[in-house]
């Protein structure tokens, strides 16, 4: 364990005014509240605090930092209180320890709506002060240096979160060091085969080929002596999961992986850096579209580096980024920088973001967000992405993710030019939607009045805001599809208890199904989210259809063993009076099916699953679901006539759904309640015999192992 007075000078290198009493009562503090803590490994646990606050001196973060690193654990683990540490070291300290406590609170890896609203403190965490997120990616880098002490299944699970949250996070912060070596510790734990094979043919590599970072280095450092540059040169292998990471995304072995290394030059001026580019430019062949110049246009976090591919000996492709050393402080520290202490003061670096900015800036487009999934596929999409930046018309500057397409620019710029954008130019040309942007491209908008976001465009969209705001556009469009299909669902129903579907009758039963107006009960009743049968029980309870002595339902089928439960299958949907036969299921009881289901071949080898089964003789209630498949004519009024056909037959509507639209007809998918199979006759036959009905059939599932609607 490192040494308060070895800690206190690792401080002094980069802040001679700090404040080492008080670093050294803190440090005390923290280790009389940890005594008799023991880590997984049997290691004092003010081990690991000390080791925090080491990691963040590397940073050069200020002294509030640094206590915070050794108190980040005392008011959850120990008896020690935020007053007492308020009292102690200030508000400042107790309110970044208390923000770090419950960080670590946040089980960030649960489940869905959990995951969504545990991101929102998060970011709700570091909009107050960016410094506690500092202090959880340094507790996290540390534990996963020390993760072999653990459990085998709870390493899987922390190395997992690393990977897809705190990895990322450190990564969209700017500080690409943290986000290696994360990805690489989170990698030995989720796949350390891979990560060994990446290991040993890098040893391979190096015996046939001698050190070849040690050469091209040696090549740079000449060109730019040859040109009169000064300028550092430092060249590295990339680390195992990054090279694992292309080997996926370009679905390449390693021999045919050429950019698996990368050096980094560091030059006096802004100037040299581009003076150093036509160096290295000279010198090798840079590799098209392998170019990007984040001086001229920095990323959100302040980075700022020109990054180039050229191919060095023997055709072996190197990634070169060139920056000033001011900018190499950002590059390393991200957002860090801004609280980077130098020679006792706080560093003024030109390129460090403002952390206040930069939280809002990331956090303003989640705040608006009502539904979890889409909060959580924004962070996640804004914690991976890299940016490329594109020109509108007027030369204003748009940064979108890479991979974005128009569509993202549309919304980047106004939701209202999203949802009326109907195409798109790219430097002049005509290009669909779907097209992924570059940097430095221009880009128009063409908009028509009338346009509405289409479904397809969630498939286009990368952006959250974008998909987001289309999201929010298509739930108004079914809305209004759902209210109207409520309203011919709602007609039948009433008429079928010889009544009226009047606003009166439709807000008394919202009102007794505790619904806040009409409109909200139709929509329920055309998503199926209710049933006609419900919404007339709720007006005219006298009225509702009885079904006297009917089967009850777990009675309908015989043949079972006692106790012995069933269900339908969605695929043929049996009906009393077909043929069935029964497949057991351990756990689930019996699924029927009818007799001549394709699903039933699947069973052939197995017939001691097979049970013999018939219907109950008697009559059934109107509650077995069939789906219809009908085509009918796009006319006014035909939808209205055959919801009133159908409820003329008895038979009560719980879902309709249109799946295909054209100009002169609508293919539908109808969920009729029907009592048997004579009753579905019935219906077909009248159905078949109406002039706006172009064809009725059974809707069967035909591709086995798929559910059919139910």
């Amino acid at each position: 364990m490192i040494a308060a007075e070895d800690l206190i000078a690792l401080v002094r290198n980069y802040n001679p005014k700090t404040n080492a009493e008080r670093l050294a009562d803190a440090y005390d503090f923290g280790e009389e509240m940890h005594e008799g803590q023991f880590r997984h490994s049997g290691e004092p646990y003010f081990t690991h605090p000390v080791a925090v606050a080491a990691i963040l001196t590397e940073q050069r973060l200020d002294d509030a930092t640094i206590i915070t690193a050794l108190l980040h654990d005392t008011i959850e683990d120990t008896k020690a209180s935020y007053g007492e540490v308020a009292k102690r070291y200030g508000d400042e300290v107790a309110m970044l320890v208390d923000g770090v406590t419950k960080l670590t609170n946040l089980q960030l890896s649960s489940r869905e709506t959990k995951q969504a609203e545990n991101f929102r403190k998060l970011f709700m965490a570091m909009s107050k002060d960016l410094r506690v997120i500092l202090v959880k990616l340094a507790d996290r880098l540390h534990n996963m240096r020390t993760i072999k002490a653990m459990r085998p299944e709870k390493q899987v699970v922390k190395a997992r979160e690393t990977m897809d949250i705190y990895a990322p996070l450190a990564g969209r912060m700017g500080m690409q060091w943290m986000r290696e070596e994360l990805e690489d510790l989170a990698f030995r734990v989720l796949n350390p085969e891979g990560r060994q094979s990446i290991i040993r043919r890098f040893i391979t590599l190096q015996r046939e080929t001698g050190d070849v970072i040690h050469r091209i280095t040696g090549d740079m450092r000449y060109e730019l002596e040859k040109a009169g540059i000064e300028a550092e040169v430092f060249g590295r292998a990339k680390k195992p999961y990054s090279i694992w990471r292309k080997m996926q995304e370009k679905e390449q072995g390693f021999s045919r992986l050429s950019d698996i290394y990368g050096f980094r030059i560091i030059t006096q001026s802004e100037e040299d850096c581009y003076r150093t580019l036509g160096a290295i430019h000279q010198r090798w062949r840079a590799v098209p579209g392998r170019f990007k110049d984040y001086i001229s246009q920095p990323k959100s976090n302040g980075y700022r580096s020109i990054h180039t591919t050229v191919s060095g000996r023997d055709g072996k492709r190197v990634e070169v980024q060139i920056r000033t050393r001011q900018m190499h402080d950002v590059a390393e520290t991200g957002v860090a920088a801004h609280w980077s202490y130098r020679d006792g003061v706080r560093t003024q670096n030109p390129f460090a973001v403002d952390p206040a900015k930069w939280i809002a800036n990331l956090t303003e487009q989640f705040d608006s967000e009502e539904d979890h999934e889409d909060f959580l596929e924004a962070v996640k999409l804004e914690m991976y992405s890299d940016q490329v930046f594109c020109f509108s018309p007027k030369g204003d500057v748009v940064k979108l993710p890479r991979g974005a397409t128009p569509l993202d620019y549309a919304y980047a710029i106004h939701t209202r030019i999203g949802h009326a954008c109907v195409g798109a130019k790219v430097d002049g040309i005509r290009v669909p939607l779907w097209t992924r942007l570059k940097n430095g491209q221009s880009v128009e908008i063409i908009t028509a009045e009338g346009q509405t976001p289409q479904v397809t465009w969630l498939d286009i969209a990368v952006t959250g805001k974008a998909r987001t705001a289309i999201r929010r556009a298509l739930r108004e469009v079914d809305r209004e599809r759902f209210i109207k299909l409520g309203q011919e669902l709602a007609r039948s129903a009433f008429e079928h208890v010889q009544r009226k579907s009047t606003d009166k009758a439709l807000d008394t039963a919202a009102k007794n199904l505790r619904l806040k107006n009409r409109d909200e009960l139709l929509a329920r009743l055309g998503s199926a989210e209710l049933t006609a049968h419900d919404v007339v029980q709720a007006v005219y309870p006298e009225l509702a259809p009885d079904e006297g002595d009917a089967i009850p339902l777990r009675r309908a089928v015989i043949g079972l063993e006692p106790g012995q439960s069933f269900e339908r299958a969605p695929c043929c949907q049996p009906l009393p009076g077909e043929r069935i036969l029964g497949i057991t299921y351990r756990g689930k009881g019996v699924v029927v099916h009818s007799i001549d289901c394709d699903r039933l071949s699947e069973f052939e080898d197995q017939t001691e699953r097979w049970v013999d089964l018939h219907w109950h003789a008697g009559t059934h209630p109107a509650v077995y679901g069939t789906t219809l498949d009908l085509t009918i004519g796009n006319d006014a009024g035909v939808l209205g006539r055959i919801c009133t056909l159908i409820g003329e037959k008895k038979a009560n509507i719980s879902n309709l759904e249109i799946v295909d639209r054209k100009p002169d007809f609508y293919r539908l998918m109808v969920n009729a309640e029907l009592r048997d199979i004579e009753q579905l006759h019935s219906l077909m036959l009248m159905l078949e015999a109406e002039s706006d009905v172009a064809a009725v059939e059974r809707y069967r599932e035909k591709n086995p192992g798929k559910s059919g609607a139910s």
